[in-house]
């Protein structure tokens, strides 16, 4: 039996006819997914943490205070528009986000994916290791210098938790739902999401930005076949936790 949960006709807009979507409604649309797509909110802190005196480099290194406070203000920023855009549409967040399915058996489920995102990641990392090392492109992943003590570490595991494992999945829903429902269908919501989710990490070098968009692209499949980001979420965190402690053990 397939965990596809159809989702509640209430939450799709009734706007839609027989010819597809409407432009207006596509147009807007469009709009939803550029404004969650990070860059204007990260953009929209970063100008002012600047204006309220606060600098990402102390002494000419990155501060990791600096990066804990945006990537958690980012978060809550992002999390918010999304429910306001949701909630502007009569949508409710519980169907289009968790599918309505109780949220511990979704916990649950979600963590042998843990193990599943970190062998799809090694999978990808070795292959182009072997075929193509010159995307190997940068020797040192450049957070892996912000985690100097223990403490720093506390902090960067809250931020994997709360930026990465469950604001990027919220938004990767949302984005998804809008594609599936306003932008080209599911197919189209995969491919785009999952390469400007691995351009976004870029800055860790070629390698690490495709291996981050094939993992992003199996989330999205997680949460298109069970209609529910909580399991992705526990995957994503979970690995992005391994990966702190990988960090750690080389240092």
């Amino acid at each position: 039996m397939s965990d596809h949960q159809p989702s509640d006709p209430s939450d799709q807009p009734s706007a839609i006819g027989h010819d597809g979507p409407p432009l207006a409604g596509r147009v807007v649309a469009a709009i939803e997914v550029l404004l969650c797509s990070d860059f204007p909110t990260q953009f929209a802190l970063d100008g002012t943490l600047a204006a309220l005196g606060y600098q990402p480099y102390v002494n000419g290194r990155l501060s990791v205070w600096y990066v804990v406070g945006l990537s958690l203000g980012d978060a809550i920023l992002l999390v918010a528009l999304i429910l306001v855009m949701l909630y502007a549409h009569g949508e409710r967040p519980r169907n289009v986000l968790f599918g309505g399915r109780p949220i511990a058996p979704e916990v649950v489920a979600g963590v042998p994916m843990i193990f599943a995102a970190l062998g799809i990641g090694l999978v990808v990392l070795l292959t182009i290791q072997r075929f193509i090392p010159g995307l190997h492109t940068v020797e040192q992943n450049p957070l892996q210098a912000l985690l100097r003590s223990p403490r720093d570490a506390w902090l960067f595991a809250l931020v994997v938790i709360a930026a990465g494992g469950v604001r990027e999945e919220i938004q990767r829903a949302f984005l998804l739902h809008r594609f599936e429902v306003w932008l080209g269908g599911p197919v189209a919501g995969v491919i785009v999401t999952s390469v400007a989710f691995g351009a976004g990490h870029l800055l860790q070098g070629a390698d690490a930005a495709i291996t981050t968009g094939v993992l992003g692209a199996f989330w999205s499949i997680i949460y298109l076949r069970r209609r529910s980001c909580v399991a992705p979420m526990v995957s994503h965190a979970g690995f992005d936790l391994i990966q702190i402690v990988q960090f750690l053990s080389v240092r």
